[in-house]
């Protein structure tokens, strides 16, 4: 049977509910390989902070966007969204599956719906004020002028993350349209794929009590140590690497801001409102297919996908 839409199945949720070990034995399941979609686990040497897979974990799956760059590069949606249509072309060529896994929506988002993000002619001038405003008056300053001219791209994007609020507001400067109506406009486009996506979730109790317990794990595995190492390879705060959750608290500590007791708390507490921002983000996408962990034992929830993608390939 030829197939007008090639295959794509979505494996998401927020951070730390599961995914990566029902990733794996999904991948062997349906012949598949993963993809990352996860804005921090390309990093090279960003290990403990990010809760990468170890190579042992992968039991031999394929996965892609896996320590592929230096944390002194950039990494974003339009860099993932080339490299990712590339592997997933490399992957149907050999007739595999490609399965994206991770917690960014926005980039799974750009993938399966194609989103033509118009890159505009870079106005470094512009961006450089941008920055400089944030710099001198705060990020939530700058969140404020965002505000002003795109509310809704204001609620989707956290104040924290300044280089998505540069981008809006640049977008608008240059088109004079809101990157968010830009942005509905490309995501109600059809998918051209033949797609699953499932999202994981765990009641919020148990899911912040494994971000608590995450984030000690991560603390007796290194990550003060990981930081400065980093650091010491001559990565800076300013590096969008060094921005991610769990890298920054821990440069404001030994900067001598807060305590290193008081970065980790910072770690979990900020780590459960990133959760809760993911659940709101997945709340919104269409055709998603909600899994509660809580329902089902590991073999279950395997079995079920497995099945579904079955029916989905009128296999």
């Amino acid at each position: 049977m030829i197939m007008e839409k090639k295959p794509l199945i979505i494996l998401t949720g927020p951070t730390a509910v599961g995914k990566t070990e029902l990733s794996i034995g999904l991948a062997k399941a349906i012949d598949g390989e993963i993809i990352s979609a996860d804005s921090m686990q390309v990093y090279k040497g960003m290990d403990i902070g990010t809760a990468k897979i170890s190579k042992q974990q992968m039991k031999g799956v394929k996965h892609w966007l896996i320590d592929e760059l230096s944390p002194k590069e950039e990494f974003n949606v339009n860099v993932f969204k080339k490299k990712c249509d590339a592997y997933m072309e490399d992957i149907y060529s050999r007739g595999k599956i490609p399965i994206l896994v991770g917690g960014t929506g926005f980039y799974i988002q750009a993938v399966l719906y194609d989103i033509d993000f118009e890159e505009t002619d870079a106005d470094n001038s512009y961006r450089n004020k941008l920055q400089n405003f944030a710099e001198i008056h705060g990020a939530e300053a700058l969140h404020d002028e965002l505000k002003k001219i795109d509310p809704e791209s204001a609620k989707a994007i956290h104040p924290n993350n300044v280089k998505r609020v540069i981008r809006a507001i640049e977008y608008f400067e240059q088109t004079g349209e809101q990157i968010s109506k830009h942005n509905e406009r490309e995501k109600n486009k059809e998918s051209p794929y033949l797609f699953r996506y499932y999202v994981l979730s765990l009641p919020r109790d148990i899911l912040y009590e494994r971000i608590n317990k995450r984030v000690d794990i991560m603390r007796d595995m290194g990550l003060e140590d990981e930081v400065k190492r980093l650091l010491s390879e001559g990565c800076t705060k300013d590096m969008v690497s060094m921005q991610g959750l769990g890298y920054k608290e821990i440069i404001d500590a030994l900067e001598g801001n807060i305590t290193i007791d008081e970065a980790f708390e910072k770690i979990k507490k900020e780590t459960r409102h990133f959760a809760k921002r993911q659940f709101t983000w997945f709340k919104r996408e269409k055709n998603v297919t909600w899994l509660d962990k809580e329902k089902f034992d590991e073999s279950e929830l395997l079995d079920y996908i497995v099945n579904d993608i079955k029916k989905m390939l009128n296999e």
